[in-house]
């Protein structure tokens, strides 16, 4: 088998293969289980693959690159419109070829595994603030229920809501008032485990040369850093924090 170019259309367990020869036409498909697909590779003269830059995308791209082949991801808005037919994974792995080719497509950078950390830390911070975010807003509507008003401000509306639930004639009932505090502790428990992930995430900061030099410009905080650098910079395991 002389194919230079493997388009793969990626998937949680089925992994669907397009083989192009130099000519970039298809003379090969394969499907594929997961233990199948590390050890197709084995016997295999590959050049290039293509991938969507989707989910697990950036962990293949990395092991394939451990064995010598280069990897393209494509953004996967640009795609769809590389499918000649009905949406299937063989179509899907048959535009990947396509889009390939397309001197206006800018590939994915392949992320590190750090970089992919960093970016985890970023994303169960905005779960946990949206967690507590509806919390809050939760309690301010069953305190107005029993006409009790809650100023704006997360900070300033939790301790209203604190002070209103530790009153003994306040007007919220008996009833609800236990099981409202205990809401109130969650939000104080996801507020420890935000200000935790802060902490680590500034610590990455100081061992990011990267981080350091965003930070030194007005109006670029820790998470906009951290962010920039996780999504952009060549990140590698030089430091306890694996960062440089």
């Amino acid at each position: 088998m002389n194919a230079t170019t493997v388009a793969v259309d990626l998937a949680k367990s089925v992994f669907q293969l397009a083989v192009a020869d130099e000519h970039w036409r298809v003379v090969e498909t394969q499907r594929l289980t997961r233990t199948q697909f590390e050890r197709w590779f084995a016997n295999r003269d590959v050049n290039l693959v293509i991938m969507e830059a989707c989910g697990s995308a950036h962990h293949w791209a990395r092991w394939l690159n451990g064995l010598g082949i280069e990897v393209k991801l494509l953004p996967a808005q640009y795609i769809r419109a590389y499918v000649k037919r009905n949406k299937t994974d063989a179509a899907d792995a048959a535009a990947l070829l396509e889009a390939a080719r397309a001197s206006d497509i800018r590939p994915v950078r392949v992320k590190s595994v750090e970089q992919q950390a960093l970016q985890g830390l970023h994303r169960i911070r905005s779960l946990w603030m949206g967690t507590r975010t509806s919390r809050i807003n939760a309690l301010r509507g069953f305190c107005r229920e029993f006409g009790i008003a809650i100023p704006v401000g997360a900070r300033t509306g939790i301790e209203a809501i604190s002070r209103v639930l530790a009153d003994p004639a306040t007007a919220v009932p008996d009833l609800i008032r236990g099981t409202a505090k205990l809401l109130v502790e969650e939000i104080r428990l996801l507020e420890a485990r935000i200000a935790q992930l802060e902490r680590e995430l500034a610590q990455v900061a100081k061992l990011s040369p990267a981080c350091t030099t965003l930070l030194s410009i007005p109006g670029i905080g820790l998470l906009t850093a951290t962010a920039l650098v996780a999504a952009t910079s060549r990140m590698r395991a030089t430091s306890p924090a694996g960062l440089a």
